[in-house]
């Protein structure tokens, strides 16, 4: 009989475990339902261009044309259209130019958007001149960026360079090697992407300060610093799931941005170019999302932050704190079973 007891003793203990982690969320969720901001009025554009089109210049005014159409019209939350919104995100990748090179189309969005910010994801190019020829371009690097747009003029107001690039996607490692081999990254920059230099919060007017990811940056934890995390206000991810096509990719994609929000108590806003986009709660409740493989608008309130949770407090010793508690329990257990 002691045998017996002591074989099950771990499953139970197991089980009862997973219960009241289970009752503990469901406790949370229902102690704090979601508060909204009164102020900010959010758009988020789902084009649903396709994949080939974001890469062909010859194709940027009917691209840009495109997203100005998909985000100007009315809907049952804002019947005044884009008139009403406050701020207006656009997913990854959505020209195929280098939006702050080109004063055109920063006068069109101007000129189209009036007062709403645009935050876009957008890629960037630096140049620098040749000390010893003057007028000569040594070198230039192209960015993987997220861009805050407004007024007066169609400036830009920040930007952030992602930091965490995709291998063999948006650069290729070995490339000296690898290029002998006819190997090339997938998007279509000469010598692929430079990474970013550090992390950081943006600033856009109107909002709080957010922490920016772009595409599959969402799918690691801890990335925001306990710092900055007392500062950030709320996360945005620009994303370009079009690679995946109408697979499980973009849901998983999802699934894994609902983490970040969970894990550092911020609401998240995701823009994804065929989907899923979506607004997350700082719980990780879905507030609203678009479909996958489809164009349309998704127009909602900003969800308030909540109180830092224990991982945004400490993302290293929270988790080996667990870690080290199961360790316990396990060694604890099988003690006894001796």
């Amino acid at each position: 009989m002691p045998d017996r007891r002591a074989r099950w003793a771990a499953p139970a203990l197991g089980g009862c475990l997973l219960l009241a982690l289970a009752m503990f969320g469901m406790a949370r969720l229902w102690l704090n339902p979601t508060v909204f901001d009164g102020d900010a009025k959010i758009r988020i554009v789902q084009p649903n261009t396709p994949q080939d089109a974001n890469f062909r210049p010859d194709r940027r005014d009917e691209i840009l044309s495109h997203y100005l159409e998909a985000s100007t019209g009315a809907s049952a939350t804002f019947p005044g259209g884009l008139a009403e919104v406050t701020h207006l995100v656009w997913p990854e990748s959505a020209f195929p130019f280098f939006l702050a090179r080109d004063p055109h189309a920063l006068a069109t969005i101007n000129d189209a958007l009036g007062k709403t910010i645009l935050i876009t994801g957008a890629a960037r190019m630096e140049t620098a001149e040749d000390d010893r020829l003057p007028g000569e371009i040594r070198k230039v690097e192209y960015f993987n960026a997220m861009q805050i747009v407004g007024s007066p003029g169609g400036r830009i107001l920040d930007t952030y360079d992602k930091v965490h690039l995709v291998p063999f996607g948006e650069y290729l490692p070995l490339s000296g090697w690898l290029e002998s081999f006819g190997l090339r990254q997938f998007v279509h920059v000469p010598g692929g992407f430079e990474p970013g230099l550090a992390r950081k919060l943006i600033s856009v007017p109107g909002l709080p300060a957010i922490f920016p990811l772009i595409c599959y940056e969402a799918i690691f934890p801890g990335l925001l610093d306990p710092a900055m995390r007392q500062q950030a206000g709320l996360i945005v991810n620009v994303s370009n799931d079009g690679w995946f096509g109408i697979t499980a990719g973009p849901h998983q994609h999802l699934a894994q941005a609902r983490l970040r929000s969970i894990e550092e108590g911020l609401p998240l806003l995701r823009a994804a170019n065929t989907g899923l986009s979506a607004v997350i709660d700082p719980y990780g409740r879905l507030i609203g999302h678009l479909g996958l493989g489809v164009e349309g608008m998704l127009d909602v309130r900003l969800p308030q932050p909540a109180p830092p949770p224990l991982f945004a407090r400490s993302p290293v010793f929270a988790p080996l704190g667990l870690y080290i508690f199961f360790c316990a329990m396990l060694l604890l257990t099988r003690r006894r079973q001796v």
